[in-house]
């Protein structure tokens, strides 16, 4: 006779599983009619599977030292949907904390966003450049859906390859060698040069010339220009898009020259001002490791230090042995580690004067498509034991303004393939940790694909006016200690 009685963690997990079901619908319709983002310690709920959703509720263990109560975040959101609010993100984690859980005191936090119609903010995005970075800021824009109060991909804007020149191009949107497939459909419009994927129409608009683009006939307006092909990187240069009819901003997804304002988001994004029409957003290797320059000089003070990033090859490379205008950079990338040269250290300065003068650094390219890891070689004006400096970071990373910035992992076990698709700008590796006196070394690994562009397109939030309030606020003990901002977006 078969024996039907079924294990005790079957049944829990049936149970986590019909929770987290049942949250779902309620996290898309505040996220579609309202602008609400749903978060657990800042990692966003929006569109994550049930199995994702039972993995943040997990991870609040890290935080409060217990599992986050799906039962109790589902009361939550019920609650929030039968509310009038306007855009924010608001975090379901901190509302239990903060003892935050019947509808009468929901009511009364959550009473400023509750004064007027939401009314919609979605502000028209064009990205100029369709490589690697301009299909993952793609696939993000698209991931983030109808939310009426962001960022909507409307254009890209290429240069012809061919004659199957569309249909190429939604077949690398579609597949990626190390992101993986698109999640979602992806459809060819040819006759009207459009890829339609998620619902989202994205028309495709050959040119090469920035200035002479009539974006108005495709009802793109006063939109932001993400020029993610890096021709041009001062405002000369990249003034050229303003030109064009529909543009208001340019942002650049590279180092700027001259006059134009490097930003890292989560350092000095309150930089751009109203007037402000050219913006960079650095980097990747120094969206990479400024937050954590910022928190670790804040806290212990950076005498100097040497940056050594042990960076993925790039598509500047040559495959195979071949004429290359830089220095090494013409041998082969898939065969070579290659010394080069790395503008990171400076440009941190750009974004935090406080360390101008103060940093060197170098880089080695290496035969791996993706993730790289940023060799932090510091001199402090104190001794620091390791397990001080570790928690500081760790306590950083997980309750702190600067939490969409800054992650932390203890594993034994990690190598590079794992940080693959890391939302985070940086990882510190904690393990790895090194200090000796008032000598540190720190190693922080980053996806410099993914977890770039979600810097970039925190920028483009700010720069367009679309940044939300959270509630209730990031927690005032570190910020307090790092002189950090108390309000950030995931």
């Amino acid at each position: 006779m078969t024996d039907q009685t079924q294990p005790t963690d079957d049944l829990g997990w049936s149970l986590k599983l019909g929770l987290a079901e049942a949250m779902v619908p309620l996290i898309g319709r505040l996220h579609r009619d309202h602008g609400v983002t749903a978060t657990v310690h800042g990692r966003s709920l929006v569109g994550k599977s049930v199995v994702d959703l039972i993995k943040a509720h997990r991870f609040a263990r890290r935080v409060d030292d217990v599992e986050l109560s799906l039962e109790g975040s589902l009361e939550l959101l019920q609650v929030l949907c039968r509310l009038p609010l306007s855009p924010a993100v608001v975090d379901l984690a901190r509302l239990a904390g903060a003892g935050t859980t019947d509808e009468g005191a929901v009511r009364e936090l959550l009473a400023p966003l509750a004064a007027g119609d939401p009314g919609t903010g979605r502000r028209d995005v064009v990205l100029y450049g369709f490589g690697r970075i301009g299909r993952l800021l793609a696939r993000i824009l698209v991931e983030q859906g109808q939310d009426p109060w962001g960022l909507r991909l409307r254009a890209v804007v290429v240069r012809r390859g061919g004659a199957n020149d569309l249909v190429k191009r939604a077949s690398l949107l579609r597949r990626d060698s190390v992101h993986g497939a698109f999640a979602g459909t992806i459809t060819v419009d040819e006759e009207h040069d459009r890829i339609v994927a998620n619902g989202t129409t994205i028309q495709v608009i050959y040119s090469d010339d920035p200035a002479s683009v009539d974006y108005t006939v495709h009802g793109i307006h006063d939109a932001l220009v993400i020029d993610n092909t890096g021709r041009w990187r001062d405002a000369e240069g990249l003034s050229q898009h303003l030109r064009s009819a529909g543009v208001g901003r340019v942002l650049l997804t590279a180092p700027g020259k001259g006059s134009v304002k490097n930003v890292v988001h989560g350092l000095n994004q309150d930089a751009l001002g109203e007037s402000d029409r050219i913006a960079s957003a650095a980097s990747c290797t120094t969206n990479a490791i400024a937050p954590v320059l910022k928190v670790v000089n804040d806290r212990y003070g950076i005498v100097r230090g040497h940056v050594e990033t042990v960076h993925s090859f790039t598509n500047d490379q040559n495959l195979i042995d071949n004429f290359h205008k830089g220095d090494r950079r013409g041998r082969s990338a898939v065969l070579n580690m290659v010394l080069t040269e790395t503008g990171a250290a400076k440009a941190v300065a750009k974004a935090l004067p406080e360390l101008e003068g103060k940093l060197t650094g170098n880089s080695i390219r290496v035969p791996t498509p993706d993730v790289s890891l940023a060799v932090l070689h510091l001199t402090l004006r104190e001794s620091v034991e390791k397990a001080d400096l570790n928690e500081y970071l760790r306590q950083v990373s997980l309750d702190s303004p600067w939490q969409d910035q800054i992650d932390y992992t203890d594993s034994p076990e990690v190598v590079s393939t794992d940080f693959i698709g890391t939302r985070k700008t940086g990882v510190v590796d904690a393990l790895a940790t090194i200090t000796a006196g008032d000598s540190v070394v720190l190693y922080v690994w980053y996806d410099n694909e993914r977890g770039y562009c979600e810097q970039v397109l925190r920028v483009a939030r700010t720069f367009q006016g679309l940044d939300r309030p959270v509630f209730p606020p990031v927690a005032s003990g570190l910020a307090a200690q790092t002189g950090g901002s108390g309000s950030y977006w995931t």
